[in-house]
């Protein structure tokens, strides 16, 4: 494998700069020839026509080009927070990060969250401060939020200053040649060396090389977390963060594990059908090899592998651990899959929308041409978890936000011709049982059929998820069976009594038994839900509601206004911190009694707020302030049309 490579995402929150930096760096290693622009449409990563028209990022766009003899693949990811699970995905395929901040909007909502989500997966990260000419620009301010709001380490590595045109120009402050002069970042680096700070208290002549690469060893270890400055508009500091990435971050990790590697990303191409971009970590993977994919358990053969480079796309005989490329022929494979061996350490848990919305097809005719795109649009991201309930004819997918909803509106006419219409979003509730309760199935009719069971129902701890055991002896329901029942559970509890997914809860299978004549292979499977519907029945469900935590920062001013407002949407309240004539508060906030807080609370600060959201915890809600649905299909409790669905006997 060659060494010199650096698998990397540049991360911000929308607007910051990220597919201009893109252009340049593409630009300046001579990956094109010429510049693309967001405002203008023709960016490398932005490809859909909705990107092109908004001027914003939707998808995660992978490019690869080389810089001081390394090569570099890079991720553009999508800085709006209704895509961030694009954004998410794209941290198991890579070694480090560039963070783009504004220098007037400074540390905003997705750019926290992304170095929290950074953080949390030990992948060190560069800060880069962008738009330094704009009106506003304070990067002192940029610096004083990281350091408190984000509770960063950083170490500027850059001045700069505006000529008469407001042109920015920066200057290094970390060179071979000037670093003796540069006492405070000297003392920041060898404060975390013990060697290096004997040395330095005992006067001791330090290099550049065994400073410089102490300071490495502190950004891999996020320790310290550099910044740098620059304007994309003009190409100012595009070099040196060029620079920086290939000398401060690590490059690719290779395990000594048999193949391994992650999916990250998948896309449909008229004519060409699915590739899917492929981080390997371990082995190589030739053409035409058969691949086992772990989160799937499917073989699947390798038809065509294809590298990133921009401008020069080539079909690969192999790819080898470290590298990042495109493969053709895997159907089955979906963001998040591990190839190979399962490698749990380098799987993300995206945060999962929050909103359900149905779909329909503006001109009916198109209801079966829009199923078949949405199970494509399904398989690029999963977390929409499309549902089609053919009994109702209903089509449903889980969002983010209106912007999510605009964008895949706008997707569906572009990429598939389909015009749809939404009906107004839904919170996700989930239901929860709130007593023991014990459900019962005698299914032995019509024969020949025969799985009889007995389920204990039982309140779970909040947050505790699904916990299903079995105390019934094999001699009693054969194992085969059994584990028929273990696979089943998922599936009956997707919908509850009150309509919504059902969580929280611990049910052990009790009493039971086959039959060595009558019972067939898949009895226990149809009896399960009934059982477990009986049980739920019994144990008096409530609804669960999403809780956001909440982090608002404010002019002082306005804290008594925006304490009321939050007051009357069940929130609570901790703080507040007051600094500079800011006041922080923060808390844990229901979401069906905030989604349209935002707006209020930019009217109230007359735009001076800032308010970071993140999901927290499902939490009990009394059913009169949540919502309640139909059962769709047709429900275990109508016993009789389920088993002749289910046999299907019922069309």
């Amino acid at each position: 494998m060659p060494k010199n490579i650096r698998n990397i995402a540049l991360f911000a929150h929308v607007d910051a700069g990220k597919t201009s930096i893109t252009e340049n760096f593409l630009f300046a290693s001579g990956a094109i020839r010429n510049k693309g622009d967001v405002d203008d449409g023709n960016t490398q990563t932005d490809t859909l026509q909705v990107e092109k028209q908004r001027g914003i990022s939707v998808k995660s766009g992978i490019v690869s080009f080389g810089w001081n003899n390394t090569k570099i693949n890079l991720i553009d990811t999508p800085g709006h927070i209704d895509f961030s699970a694009e954004t998410e995905r794209s941290i198991m395929a890579i070694d480090g990060a560039i963070v783009v901040l504004s220098a007037v909007e400074a540390l905003q909502a997705q750019a926290e969250n992304m170095i929290r989500l950074l953080q949390k997966h030990h992948k060190p990260f560069i800060i880069f401060i962008n738009k330094i000419d704009r009106t506003g620009a304070d990067v002192d301010a940029v610096l004083h939020e990281l350091q408190i709001d984000a509770k960063l380490s950083t170490l500027l590595l850059q001045n700069f200053d505006l000529d008469e045109n407001s042109i920015p120009k920066t200057t290094a402050l970390w060179t071979d040649k000037n670093y003796q002069n540069q006492t405070e970042i000297i003392e920041k680096i060898v404060a975390l060396d013990e060697a290096l700070f004997d040395k330095y208290l005992n006067d001791e002549t330090l290099s550049f090389d065994e400073l410089n690469q102490q300071l490495q060893k502190s950004i891999i270890l996020q320790q310290i977390t550099p910044v740098f400055l620059g304007a994309a508009k003009y190409a100012v500091g595009m070099n040196a963060l060029l620079d920086a990435l290939v000398n401060y971050l690590p490059m690719p990790t290779v395990l000594d594990e048999v193949l391994s590697g992650v999916v990250f990303k998948t896309k449909h191409i008229k004519g060409e059908g699915k590739w899917i971009a492929l981080r390997l970590f371990a082995g190589n993977i030739k053409s035409r090899d058969v691949v086992y994919n772990a989160s799937a358990q499917v073989d699947e053969k390798v038809k065509l592998i294809k590298n990133t480079d921009v401008g020069n796309a080539q079909i690969l005989p192999e790819i080898s651990a470290g590298e990042i490329a495109w493969i053709q022929g895997w159907q089955s494979a979906k963001p998040g899959d591990l190839i190979g061996k399962h490698l749990t350490s380098v799987q993300v848990q995206t945060e999962k929308p929050l909103l359900s919305i149905q779909l329909q097809a503006t001109n009916k005719a198109d209801t079966n041409r829009l199923v078949d795109a949405l199970h494509i649009l399904n398989n690029e991201d999963p977390d929409l978890n499309f549902r089609y309930f053919k009994d109702e004819n209903e089509l449903h997918i889980n969002i983010r936000g209106e912007i999510q909803q605009e964008i895949l509106q706008a997707e569906l006419q572009e990429r598939f011709d389909i015009g749809v219409g939404f009906s107004a979003p839904t919170v996700i509730y989930k239901e929860t049982p709130t007593q023991t309760a014990e459900g019962y199935v005698r299914y032995w009719m019509p024969k020949p059929c025969w799985a009889i069971m007995r389920f204990k129902i039982e309140p779970g701890a909040r947050g505790s998820g699904v916990q299903y055991s079995s105390i019934v002896s094999v001699n009693d329901i054969k194992k085969q069976y059994q584990n028929d029942v273990q696979k089943t559970i998922p599936t009956a509890l997707q919908q509850g009594i009150l309509g919504w997914q059902v969580d929280d809860i611990k049910i052990t299978l009790i009493e039971g038994e086959d039959h060595e004549a009558h019972t067939k292979s898949n009895d226990f499977a149809i009896a399960t839900p009934m059982g477990i519907m009986d049980g739920l029945q019994k144990a008096e469900m409530t609804l669960l509601e999403p809780i956001l935590r909440y982090k608002i920062k404010i002019p002082e001013a306005f804290l008594g206004a925006i304490a009321s407002e939050l007051t009357q949407m069940r929130a609570t309240i901790e703080g507040p911190e007051i600094v500079d004539g800011f006041a922080k508060i923060w808390g844990i906030i229901p979401l069906a009694t905030s989604l349209n807080f935002p707006i209020k609370l930019s009217s109230i600060s007359g735009g001076k707020a800032k308010y970071n959201t993140q999901f927290s915890h499902y939490d009990t809600c009394d059913i009169s302030l949540g919502k309640t649905r139909a059962f769709k299909g047709i429900s275990p409790l109508d016993t009789a049309k389920y088993i002749l669905k289910a046999r299907k006997a019922l069309v």
